[in-house]
């Protein structure tokens, strides 16, 4: 069994990332600049966006970070995104997701400049994504991709059994996985909430990508011998032993999946560290399309 390290790869990344931006320094070019809007004080998001800012500096990217009230308006917020879109010292931002319910997700994601939208979450670049055209792909489904490219995983010919079908990470993972070239080419089966007899699906799995946000759904019973298993959940299960008063657990039942899979995402540290890594690539993808 061959560990899927996130956090090694995640590093590796941001180390390439660095030297790139050295470059840019030395010719005295402009280097990448992220924005992060975050609106309202949900604990999670705010240090979720803080890493984000602290990679940046890691990388030597430019950062601002937005903070809005909880009580924000709608037109308040897509002002600020306009704003955004057209202040040319912005490469690339995001918006901090989940919004307040006074504000219509859906709308404010539609108002990102799709050139800026470095969380691939524009119903344009998702098009283009969908059709094999060069994009911003959302970040944990490009980080998946970075795994399985960089361990050389092969996904052709393979059967891949998605679980879940959000439109962060579901959705684009199965179109990902069955398009032409390599990670892809492999046969993709989503399941969800409605799939009958989902044991008799995974164990005829060769990978399984689960996004499904329940504690360690998947069981040893459930996959055959040499799976390849991405485990994209992460939910905090209450621990009295743990310092923290909770751990940190992935769909998948590790302990006992791990015994029969060829390779395996550990959580955390495996897909997690990927997203970042890969928002910052999107940045930088980003910066080189404005600056062409």
């Amino acid at each position: 069994m061959i560990l899927l390290d996130g956090k090694k790869v995640s590093n590796d990344i941001k180390n390439e990332i660095t030297e790139e931006v050295k470059k840019m320094k030395a010719k005295g070019e402009k280097v990448p600049h992220l924005a992060a809007i975050i609106v309202g004080n949900d604990g999670a998001s705010l240090t979720y966006v803080a890493s984000k800012v602290k990679a940046c500096e890691r990388v030597g990217f430019e950062s601002t970070m937005i903070r809005m009230s909880n009580t924000t308006s709608e037109i308040e917020l897509l002002d600020k995104i306009e704003e955004l879109n057209l202040n040319d010292e912005i490469d690339g931002f995001i918006i901090q997701l989940p919004l307040p319910k006074q504000i219509d997700t859906q709308k404010v994601l539609m108002a990102v400049d799709p050139d800026k939208d470095v969380d691939g979450f524009h119903p344009m670049n998702f098009g283009k994504m969908a059709l094999d055209m060069s994009t911003f792909i959302p970040a944990t489904p490009f980080g998946i991709l970075e795994l399985l490219d960089r361990y050389n995983v092969e996904t052709k010919g393979k059967h891949t059994v998605v679980i879940g079908r959000s439109h962060i990470v579901g959705r684009p993972m199965s179109i990902l996985m069955g398009r032409k070239g390599f990670p892809g080419n492999s046969t993709v089966t989503i399941t969800h909430s409605h799939t009958k007899n989902i044991t008799q699906i995974t164990s005829q799995a060769d990978i399984i990508i689960s996004a499904l946000g329940v504690p360690n759904f998947l069981k040893a019973e459930m996959v055959k011998d040499d799976v390849v298993i991405i485990d994209v959940g992460i939910t905090r299960v209450a621990d009295e032993s743990s310092p923290k008063g909770y751990v940190i657990t992935g769909d998948v039942d590790f302990e006992n999946v791990s015994k029969k899979a060829s390779f395996i995402t550990p959580v955390p540290g495996g897909v997690g560290p990927m997203t970042i890594a890969m928002l910052l690539k999107n940045t930088l993808l980003a910066r080189e399309l404005r600056h062409k």
